[in-house]
């Protein structure tokens, strides 16, 4: 009778958290309000120079994104002037949990977990009342780390995990990546090769009727490179190069 009462209790729990983040995700692409976006830099390799940087930065270096959300929700009919606000957090010291990339189905699900809890632990301080989307942007010096690791967005736990440069010069590619983050969250999904990173035609483009094809002149946000032949593709160096295509705004909700 015992175990039968806790299992229901359980199961009452999970249902009444499973309710909460489908109205949670509901709410944030009904684009009737503001969706509010905090981001929480963090040293990403202990470098002086990523220090420099993080303590240089200002709610100002992310304009592109609210500019580049403003664009696109308003090319696609929707009457919202700001449809997103971003603030920028207080430096957290600890890191993230490390996921694993080539990891199980399961290994996958034990990091989420992880992650919501080092949120909570990480933010609670600061955050008297939870913003809708927390990213959480990792930077590197970029002279003494070339490639960084993949950047990932989580739609049930709404944050993102962003590996970016400590550099201004390369802020415009940062935000590129919380942008694309940042629509994981609302339930975009990739449109790219994950071998080869290449974006994928035609969702993946942000001219898939464009005669002849290539090379395009902008990246879709989620396919994340403007591709310039059928076989190579660069990061596009800011958000105005950049475009939320047809199938991602369904994913969205932007559109029916």
């Amino acid at each position: 009778m015992f175990k039968a009462v806790r299992i229901a209790i359980l199961l009452f729990v999970l249902f009444m958290v499973a309710t909460g983040t489908w109205l949670t995700q509901l709410r944030s692409t009904d684009w009737n309000n503001s969706l509010w976006v905090k981001i929480y830099p963090i040293n990403g390799d202990g470098s002086e120079a990523s220090e420099d940087y993080i303590a240089g930065l200002s709610v100002d270096t992310f304009a592109g994104v609210e500019k580049f959300l403003a664009r696109e929700v308003r090319r696609y009919g929707r009457g919202l002037e700001r449809p997103v606000r971003v603030e920028l957090g207080t430096p957290i010291a600890e890191q993230p949990p490390a996921i694993d990339n080539a990891g199980s189905m399961l290994d996958v699900m034990l990091w989420s977990l992880k992650m919501r809890w080092w949120v909570s632990g990480v933010t609670g301080d600061q955050d008297r009342i939870d913003p809708d989307v927390r990213i959480f942007v990792r930077y590197h010096s970029p002279k003494s780390t070339l490639a960084l690791e993949n950047s990932v967005g989580v739609q049930k736990g709404m944050f993102g995990v962003v590996n970016g440069y400590a550099s201004r010069r390369l802020g415009g590619r940062n935000n590129v990546v919380i942008a694309h983050e940042f629509l994981h969250t609302l339930g975009a999904t990739d449109k790219y090769d994950p071998a080869s990173a290449m974006p994928l035609a035609p969702h993946g483009l942000a001219e898939p009727d464009r005669s002849p094809l290539y090379p395009q002149k902008k990246a879709e946000i989620m396919g994340g490179r403007i591709p310039v032949s059928h076989n190579d593709a660069v990061v596009p160096k800011d958000l105005g190069y950049a475009v939320i295509g047809p199938l991602t705004a369904q994913e969205i909700r932007l559109v029916d």
